[in-house]
C-alpha cells in the first residue's frame, strides 16, 4: 500500500513538489524546533529565505 500511496503523489509530469524542513528556535523555551511542509518547488526559496 505504501508504493501506492507515493506514486498517487505523482501525476505524469515530475515531481512538483519537495518536502522542506527548517529549523528555528521557540520564542517561548528557546528550544530549536522543526518545521516540516510540502512546499511547491517553485516556492523553495521562499520558505527558506522567510524569516521573523
Amino acid at each position: 500500500m505504501a508504493k501506492k500511496a507515493v506514486a498517487s503523489l505523482q501525476k505524469g509530469e515530475g515531481r512538483t513538489k519537495t518536502k522542506c524542513i527548517k529549523m528555528e528556535r521557540s520564542a517561548k523555551t528557546g528550544a530549536f524546533v522543526f518545521k516540516e511542509e510540502m512546499v511547491d518547488n517553485t516556492e523553495v526559496k521562499n520558505f527558506f529565505s522567510n524569516k521573523k
